[in-house]
């Protein structure tokens, strides 16, 4: 900037400096940038937020039906002969008066036909529930916990009478799916069929409240790792990690459910209750005997969760394009 009478050039004023920057700020496009644009007011709670809404997936209620049909049904048949043998391992007549290694796909007409509906009720009142849970919790596990809880009542209104049939049938006290449904009818009526709901319940909430936030968890960590939503064998993965854990942890509670939907112990005398299951496992066996069954339903949980899982998460994937 030169003065027009002495010809001496002045330097640009801190004012001209500010416009200048300002004018070549404006002018010069973002893409031209070699750093990425940011929101400066939102700070760094406010960019990850963004970023978690970025890797998130929303699902409609009618493709989690869908995709929890897909799931279940996949993993109940792919899976079946390893629950059998827990089943047995857990009975109160042993291993191999239930039939040990024989008909071990005994049940199966069962558990094919509840697995879908009940699979089904789960994902669509999980999915559906998550962010009205969030709006009130304000927390990602507990909205999680609390919409797989509901979840679980709501499928266990099918997969309890599938479960009582297929056990009856796994445990060798029916030879046909014709034969358990008219025995159960004909000694209990249609409460028999519910027989053991509170225990399943009690068996699959506190399963669900550990498995739910682990895989969700798991998943959103993995997710901003690599900046993208996980595909569905990363999801599966984290599907068997979750669920062969929360399987061991939660195995005395599906001990007390097996027993009591089998109805009597060895000599005949009926169980009562959840705690009247494990004071007389316990005076059998011990903590060990509390367990049993442990190694099969770890396993069948862990790769079922690859099953599981991955079916679901491929389900939901086609669903959406």
């Amino acid at each position: 900037d030169t003065h027009p009478s002495t010809g001496i050039t002045r330097p640009p004023t801190p004012d001209r400096r500010k416009r200048e920057r300002d004018q070549t700020t404006r002018t010069t496009p973002h893409h031209r940038t070699n750093q990425p644009q940011y929101n400066t007011t939102m700070g760094r709670k406010g960019r990850k937020q963004q970023q978690d809404v970025a890797l998130s997936t929303d699902i409609t209620p009618l493709r989690a039906f869908l995709s929890g049909a897909t799931a279940g049904f996949v993993v109940d048949v792919a899976l079946f002969p390893i629950d059998t043998l827990k089943t047995r391992l857990q009975s109160p007549k042993g291993f191999f008066q239930s039939g040990g290694f024989r008909g071990i796909y005994s049940g199966l007409s069962a558990a094919a036909l509840g697995s879908a509906p009940g699979a089904s009720l789960f994902f669509m009142t999980y999915e559906s529930l998550k962010k009205p849970f969030k709006n009130v919790t304000g927390s990602d596990v507990l909205s999680q916990q609390a919409a797989a809880s509901c979840g679980e009542i709501m499928a266990c209104l099918i997969r309890v009478p599938t479960e009582v049939v297929k056990q009856n049938m796994q445990a060798g006290q029916f030879d046909s799916f014709q034969g358990a449904i008219g025995g159960l009818m004909k000694k209990e009526g249609v409460f028999g069929f519910y027989r053991g709901f509170l225990s399943t319940i009690m068996r699959e909430i506190p399963f669900s409240i550990i498995q739910f936030p682990l895989w969700e968890g798991s998943k959103s960590m993995w997710s901003r790792a690599q900046k993208k939503t996980v595909s569905p064998w990363q999801g599966a993965i984290c599907g068997a990690l979750s669920g062969g854990f929360s399987g061991f942890i939660t195995t005395p509670l599906d001990l007390a459910k097996t027993r009591i939907m089998l109805g009597a112990d060895a000599k005949g005398v009926p169980y009562t209750g959840v705690v009247d299951v494990w004071g007389r496992v316990y005076a059998e066996g011990g903590v060990r005997a509390l367990y049993a069954g442990c190694g099969p339903r770890t396993f069948w949980l862990t790769l079922g969760g690859i099953f599981f899982f991955g079916a679901y998460e491929k389900a939901r994937s086609l669903l959406s394009t």
